[in-house]
């Protein structure tokens, strides 16, 4: 079945295509320290396929985040996921704990511009997605390079924010470049960090001013989650922090807020992760099933996939969580 003409009805697809994954793929970064490595999974069928860029958080990797990547690729889209220079896989001790990589991270003389590095490798997979085609078996001639969406989570989410047009303020209150990308057609951000200013604290002021952000000129349709239980020391603000995205910004037009949810939702980044507080099956499953839906339906408006899932999260007697729509 051709995924890409497929209309959704009760769900992502009447039956899921089992999927393939290939890394390392080693992409062409002239004066990166490390090479720039991506992994892509793609399902075995289907073409004319639809591209999901996939940002991770701090100190993850390429091969991070199979619950949601899988879901995506098994139901019709290519994603391609790059593994960032803060990952804990590039440093000299890979198998450091959360706090130990914090620590390193902060002391890492590159630190200050790391959200640039991000950007700049999301766009050199943007730039080089002819080679992914050639690189990886079978998928030659079905993708559809028109139809790109871009997706992170946590520090990912500012990093795919940035690219569909949020602006990091300087120190003297003006805007940065834009870095946005008229490539890039619809975005997903998961725990995605909201205002800057007031509301960061002093420890995310002084180690992250990249979080001094503003949202004002995303313009790009962007589906916001983020979970009501999700606390942070990077701001003096509650979970409610992480909804700023949706309602400082004109392109986010929805709001998927999780009851119950911490930092990682459920369990996004992994199947039985220990960085997981709030481990729950069904929160991701919600995830998954509502974060496709959306794009599915931003980049092929005809399809109803987004409503249907709206519809199938209110009509679940005990709902993960509510959706608000401009």
């Amino acid at each position: 079945m051709d995924q890409s003409n497929h209309i959704s009805t009760n769900g992502p697809t009447n039956v899921p295509t089992a999927v393939c994954s290939q890394s390392p793929i080693i992409l062409s970064a002239p004066g990166r320290e490390h090479q720039l490595q991506v992994r892509v999974s793609a399902p075995l069928t289907g073409s004319n396929l639809p591209v999901i860029i996939f940002s991770h958080g701090f100190g993850s990797s390429m091969d991070a985040y199979a619950p949601l990547v899988n879901y995506w690729a098994a139901n019709g889209f290519i994603v391609v996921q790059p593994t960032f220079l803060d990952s804990r896989t590039l440093s000299i001790n890979p198998k450091a704990g959360h706090s130990e990589a914090v620590k390193a991270y902060l002391e890492d003389p590159r630190k200050p511009d790391m959200w640039r590095y991000r950007v700049d490798d999301a766009k050199r997979i943007l730039d080089q997605l002819d080679f992914i085609e050639d690189s990886v078996l079978g998928l030659k001639g079905r993708l559809n390079k028109n139809l790109i969406a871009v997706a992170g989570h946590s520090f990912g989410a500012q990093t795919t924010s940035t690219l569909l047009g949020t602006r990091v303020l300087n120190a003297d209150g003006s805007l940065s470049e834009n870095l946005s990308d008229p490539r890039i057609k619809a975005g997903v951000l998961l725990s995605a960090g909201g205002r800057g200013g007031k509301a960061l604290s002093r420890f995310a002021k002084e180690h992250f001013p990249h979080l001094n952000q503003s949202y004002k000129e995303m313009n790009i349709p962007t589906l916001i989650v983020a979970g009501d239980n999700d606390r942070s020391q990077l701001t003096v603000i509650g979970p409610e922090w992480f909804t700023d995205a949706y309602h400082l910004s004109p392109g986010a037009n929805a709001l998927v807020t999780l009851f119950g949810g911490e930092h990682m939702l459920g369990g996004i980044s992994g199947y039985l992760v220990t960085e997981t507080t709030d481990e729950n099956p069904n929160r991701v499953h919600a995830v998954q099933r509502l974060t496709w839906a959306y794009l599915r339906s931003a980049l092929y408006p005809k399809d109803s996939a987004w409503m249907d899932a709206c519809t199938w999260l209110a009509a679940n007697p005990n709902p993960q969580g509510n959706v608000i729509i401009k």
